[in-house]
């Protein structure tokens, strides 16, 4: 019981930065690498400023608008710039590792002896859930608007919204700032799950967004599950996938090298071809033993 409650809460902290890149990876068609920065730049921003004896809500709240503000340079350098989505978000993220270590002024900054949001008597899990059920009631009713659907005609026929006299390029900064504000809170989150903030938090996190975008897409579409909802229970999932990795003796220093190979085979099984392969091979191997 206590291995899931741990799935379900880590699943949660994710679930703003899996929002997020799926905002970027699946709505704009905008490949993010900048949440690799702007994951571990809320962490840094939140817990310097815990410690320094701010409200950690607050705290989470002032790390949420440093990533939007980190998103938004991210779309200025390709929109104005005309860099490429892709090296616009390695240039910002490779920025913010200077950046993040400025705001912590070392590579390691502990919150073992100040409150965090998860100290009250208010379970964990419980705090999460709401913050994630607020995230994701926000996100669905901005999704209704104007702007939103722009956000999502954007992605779809980006020549249609131009004709019509909307800028293409103002509305790309807008999603990219939601996402990367979406994986400062979840850094801000993460740092005072673990109680600590460190500068190399947020290697990989592009990997486990995608990853969990696409695992609660391809596993819950069929059911009738889809957006915010889907990919929140895709992050669950994934970090089921990491628990039980775990739980079966690898250590836990292999976990990058197990989360670029759970990614490697998602992108795999997604492949109709190879998915009709493996069925085929285990018809083929059923039969043979009927």
């Amino acid at each position: 019981m206590k291995i899931l409650l741990g799935i379900l809460e880590q699943g949660l902290i994710y679930a703003p930065l899996v929002i997020g890149v799926y905002i970027t990876y699946k709505i704009l068609d905008f490949p993010d690498l900048s949440v690799d920065g702007t994951f571990p730049l809320g962490a840094a921003v939140a817990a310097v400023l815990i410690v320094g004896g701010m409200n950690p809500v607050l705290a989470c709240i002032i790390a949420t608008l440093c990533g939007a503000v980190a998103g938004m340079i991210t779309g200025i350098l390709h929109v104005y710039l005309k860099i490429t989505n892709l090296l616009s978000g390695i240039l910002m993220m490779t920025a913010l590792y200077s950046v993040n270590l400025r705001i912590m002024g070392k590579a390691n900054v502990p919150l073992l002896s100040v409150e965090t949001m998860f100290s009250g008597a208010i379970p964990t899990f419980v705090v999460l859930l709401i913050v994630v059920v607020v995230i994701k009631v926000i996100l669905d009713l901005y999704m209704k608007t104007y702007a939103g659907l722009s956000l999502r005609a954007v992605g779809a026929n980006r020549q249609l919204v131009s004709s019509l006299g909307q800028n293409t390029g103002i509305i790309t900064i807008r999603g990219l700032v939601i996402a990367n504000a979406l994986a400062a809170l979840s850094g801000a989150l993460m740092c005072q799950y673990q109680r600590f903030a460190d500068i190399g938090m947020g290697a990989g996190t592009v990997v486990i967004g995608i990853a969990s975008v696409i695992l609660g897409i391809t596993l819950f579409t069929k059911l009738k599950i889809e957006g915010s909802t889907a990919v929140i229970l895709g992050a669950i999932v994934y970090k089921a996938c990491i628990a039980l990795a775990l739980r079966l003796g690898l250590p836990a220093n292999d976990m990058k090298l197990v989360s670029a190979v759970l990614f490697v085979v998602i992108i795999v099984l997604r492949n109709p071809k190879w998915r009709d392969k493996l069925t085929s091979l285990f018809k083929g191997k059923g039969e043979e033993h009927a």
